[in-house]
């Protein structure tokens, strides 16, 4: 299975539904409730939530997720009702319409786990009117709706944003090591479009630092993301140099990057990072590691770059 311990958890949401055609005299059997099989719908629910809580054990890519709420339910097949969901092709068909939806919170989508709730609700619908009637025929089984997932977090990326790096290590600085984390962090931000116009290497230095950021300001950067200096070191001297000159604290950023990095190494409660405005500037302080500031942005990209919105007065 495909790797996902670096995605967000968040709240997934997932609708779909599906259809089983039978006779209208199927129909009227059932509203009668003279099937030989007994009650159809709480049967074929129930088999339904069965089937989306079995999805890991039939699909071998599927992840185990925690289906935290999830509902299934059934309708006659109108034309005028159901054309919206399955378009004008119905007309004259009889048949049930099934359509389920979900919940979950948690690191990847169940849209899966719905179509299997629908396909097996279907399936025991199929094998309790089997008796009754011989032109059963299921089709139509389709996603209505997935929320939740990057596509839902891409609408707070903003066109392009614009952003600096900076690097700020007394060994890089003057050679010694190879910078991985800045060019991890600018890489990171280019996926998500960002015009990454400063990549920027100093030494660990406060009056250094708030130079530099404050040039950037000045040139209404949108965002600035430096990295390194946030530990307990005696010359991470980063966050001292930014605190100081933060004219709104956004201590939320600096809790989600801590809180992700807490559940991947015991190590991130060591960070000191920090995150505030200047103007209309965001600052962000990453950890100097290339796995610290990874981890890092992957808790807060991309919608980190709604702030800009917010600090120009935009609101939520």
């Amino acid at each position: 299975m495909r790797d996902i311990t670096h995605k967000q958890i968040s709240l997934r949401t997932a609708r779909a539904a599906g259809i089983i055609f039978c006779s209208p005299e199927t129909v009227d059997l059932i509203k009668k409730d003279r099937l030989p099989k007994g009650n159809l719908f709480d049967v074929a629910r129930a088999a339904g939530f069965l089937g989306a809580k079995s999805t890991p054990q039939l699909l071998p890519h599927c992840h185990p997720v925690s289906l935290d709420e999830m509902d299934i339910r059934f309708e006659f097949l109108e034309q005028e009702l159901h054309a919206v969901l399955f378009g004008k092709a119905l007309s004259g068909k009889a048949g049930i319409v099934i359509q389920g939806q979900a919940s979950s919170i948690g690191r990847t989508g169940i849209e899966m786990e719905v179509l299997m709730g629908v396909s097996i609700a279907a399936l025991e619908i199929y094998d309790m009117l089997k008796p009754v009637d011989a032109n059963l025929e299921i089709g139509h089984i389709r996603l209505l709706e997935k929320r939740g997932g990057k596509s839902d977090r891409n609408k707070y990326s903003t066109a392009n944003p614009s952003c600096a790096v900076l690097v700020c290590s007394d060994s890089a600085a003057a050679g010694q090591r190879e910078d991985k984390s800045g060019r991890l962090v600018k890489e990171m931000l280019e996926s998500y479009h960002a015009d990454v116009r400063y990549h920027a290497i100093i030494p660990d230095d406060q009056d250094q630092i708030r130079q530099q950021i404050r040039e950037w300001v000045s040139e209404d950067i949108q965002f600035v993301f430096t990295t390194g200096g946030t530990g307990l070191g005696p010359r991470d001297n980063t966050t001292e140099a930014v605190r100081s000159i933060l004219e709104t604290n956004a201590d939320g950023i600096a809790e989600a990057m801590r809180a992700y990095g807490q559940m991947r190494t015991p190590l991130a409660m060591m960070s000191r990072s920090v995150a505030g405005s200047i103007a209309q500037t965001l600052i962000v302080t990453l950890p100097g590691s290339t796995d610290g500031a990874r981890e890092s942005l992957e808790a807060i990209l991309p919608a980190i770059f709604h702030a800009r919105k917010m600090l120009e007065g935009g609101g939520h």
